[in-house]
């Protein structure tokens, strides 16, 4: 059982109605606060969950498009504009294996000589 079906199993359990139906969006996010407050947990919203998601998913080296699509955003411009900047670190791993791939020759350094 995915944790949204709990979720929405455990909410309907507890609020009488049947299982499947429609749920109002505040009654999820009071019972996963509710949720969170039982385990002890840092008060988090269930938006802040899919923006760590998605930050951690980047920071693991998936790309924005697989990303975008997990997200279910629009266009790859949307999830390119709000989590690009969210992790310099990608940009500076994308210089970094594009430096990488650069054919180098190593000199010969002259005896008696510092490199450089």
């Amino acid at each position: 059982m995915t944790a949204v079906s709990l979720l929405h199993h455990t909410l309907r359990k507890t609020q009488g109605g049947s299982i499947g139906a429609a749920l109002h969006p505040a009654d999820v996010t009071d019972h996963f606060q509710h949720l969170g407050r039982q385990a002890g947990l840092p008060p988090i919203g269930l938006h802040d969950l899919r923006h760590g998601a998605a930050t951690l998913a980047l920071a693991a080296g998936v790309d924005m498009k697989t990303v975008q699509e997990m997200l279910r955003h629009s266009s790859y411009k949307v999830t390119a504009d709000t989590y690009a900047s969210v992790l310099p670190e990608i940009a500076t791993a994308a210089a970094e294996k594009t430096a990488a791939i650069i054919p180098r020759r190593v000199l010969p350094v002259a005896e008696g000589r510092i490199a450089g």
